[in-house]
Order: structure tokens, then C-alpha cells, then sequence
């Protein structure tokens, strides 16, 4: 069973066998919360200024670093968000800065968070990925330059695109602390007034 899980680790993220056995495994969540800058409006990237390096490897647990700031892959199938239900949103672990919804979420059979689409796309950059010997499309954080995880063009309706992304680079905000932690602005999305 757990060989037939890595054969289709590789086969969805295009990663050879040797490198879908060998990502590391660990608590992809943080329990420090990201500090974002909030306006009336809601939350602000404008004047985000990204951490030192040092000051994220202590912030953020090894896996999260490993993930965010060097192209890491966490173990598919064992991590925070791939099976999470609950509704919300997902912020970058770094920056904080609004990702995607748990309205955009599917089970993609991967073992990584799966989406449809970006929330805000505007905070999304998409680059060419040429390591393991094949051409993907990697997504980053505009604002934190946190690798994110891949985006493939085989997802379902509307958009016909799968955001695999990394637990370990994500925070999740479910509906009922969005107000209180500055991202009110989302709470129309899930059918509740600010």
C-alpha cells in the first residue's frame, strides 16, 4: 500500500521515486502566529519586510524552513492540511499574506492540500522548475518568496488547475478567527458578515 502511495506521489508531482521516498516528514503547522500588518480594510503587504534568515530558522519549525526557504517537499499523505475539512482561509507561514480558501480545496489523492485556484492572485508568482529532471510550474509568495508547492494542469472544473501545496508552508485561519486576526475582509466568502 505505501508503495502504490509513492508510485503516485511521483506520478502527481513528476518527482522520481527515490525523491518522493526520501521528503522529509514532520509537524507542518507552526504554533507561533505570522505578525501581519492590518489596516480598516483588512490585511496590508504594503510595507511587509521579509525576516532575516536567522530570525526564520528560529521562528519556524525545521521542516517549515526546509519547505519555505529551500524547495523542500514534505511527506505526502502525513502532513497538517491535506485532509482538513473546516472552512477557512490559507496564509503564507511567513509573511501571512491571504493564499487560498477552503472553498477552492479538493481532495486531489496527491497527499498535499489541493486547490482549484489562488484566493488573492495577486500574491502568487509562478516560475519554471526544472529540478528532478523535469519542467513543472513552481508557486512562491510574491511578498515572503516562500516556495508554496506546484501548480499542474490537471485539476477539476472551473479551472482546470491542481495547486499542490505544501502543509508546512501554509497557516490556516478557520472562519470564526478571521475578524481577530485581521482578515475580516474574507468572511462574505463563507456566507458571514464582518
Amino acid at each position: 500500500m505505501i508503495q502504490l502511495k509513492i508510485l503516485a506521489v511521483a506520478a502527481a508531482t513528476g518527482l522520481t521515486i527515490s525523491a518522493a521516498m526520501a521528503a522529509p516528514a514532520g509537524p507542518a503547522a507552526s504554533t507561533k502566529p505570522t505578525p501581519v500588518q492590518t489596516t480598516k480594510k483588512g490585511v496590508s503587504m504594503d510595507n511587509y519586510k521579509k525576516p532575516s534568515d536567522a530570525e526564520l530558522k528560529q521562528r519556524l519549525t525545521p521542516l517549515q524552513y526546509k519547505v519555505t526557504q529551500q524547495e523542500g517537499t514534505e511527506t505526502p499523505f502525513n502532513n497538517a492540511y491535506d485532509h482538513n475539512h473546516e472552512a477557512g482561509i490559507y496564509v503564507d507561514i511567513v509573511s501571512g499574506e491571504p493564499l487560498f480558501s477552503s472553498l477552492d480545496k479538493f481532495d486531489s489523492g496527491t497527499g498535499w492540500p489541493s486547490f482549484t485556484r489562488p484566493l488573492e492572485t495577486a500574491n502568487i508568482v509562478t516560475k519554471t522548475d526544472r529540478q528532478f529532471f523535469s519542467v513543472r510550474t513552481e508557486v512562491r509568495s510574491k511578498h515572503a518568496d516562500s516556495h508554496l508547492g506546484h501548480v499542474f494542469d490537471d485539476g477539476p472544473a472551473p479551472t482546470g488547475q491542481r495547486y499542490c501545496m505544501n502543509s508546512a508552508s501554509l497557516r490556516f485561519i478557520p472562519v470564526d478567527k478571521l475578524e481577530a486576526e485581521g482578515y475580516g475582509q474574507y468572511l462574505h466568502l463563507f456566507g458571514k458578515k464582518k
